[in-house]
């Protein structure tokens, strides 16, 4: 996956993982160490030229942490139709749901990779 990620990505995604929003960081707690029934995720990704908020690798799941920019969503919809070409499921949640009802995004998350919650 590296050898298709242009090193420019890269460097942002370091630079994204330096300076969450308030909805990552609390979201990044509840899936950092496994700590979603043993599921491996990684914060700000680079996949191909895209960069994930997060990645799950085994299950080719991506979580997107979306503020009010990604309401109109056009350059959204061709971000995620390259990851469902490249093999992912994409699943967005906004700011305000992640901070507000952080229990029914990690149930929809826990749904999206097949495990009870």
């Amino acid at each position: 996956m590296r050898e298709e990620t242009p090193p420019l990505a890269r460097r942002r995604a370091r630079a994204m993982r330096r300076a969450p929003t308030d909805a990552e960081r609390a979201l990044w707690y509840a899936l950092r160490d496994r700590r979603m029934q043993s599921v491996k995720f990684r914060r700000q990704a680079p996949v191909g030229p895209y960069i994930a908020d997060f990645l799950c690798v085994e299950h080719r799941l991506i979580v997107e942490a979306d503020g009010d920019q990604h309401a109109q969503g056009a350059r959204d919809d061709v971000r995620d139709a390259w990851l469902a070409r490249a093999g992912y499921r994409v699943l967005r949640f906004g700011n305000r749901d992640i901070l507000r009802e952080r229990d029914s995004v990690l149930a929809t998350i826990a749904a999206a990779c097949g495990l009870p919650w």
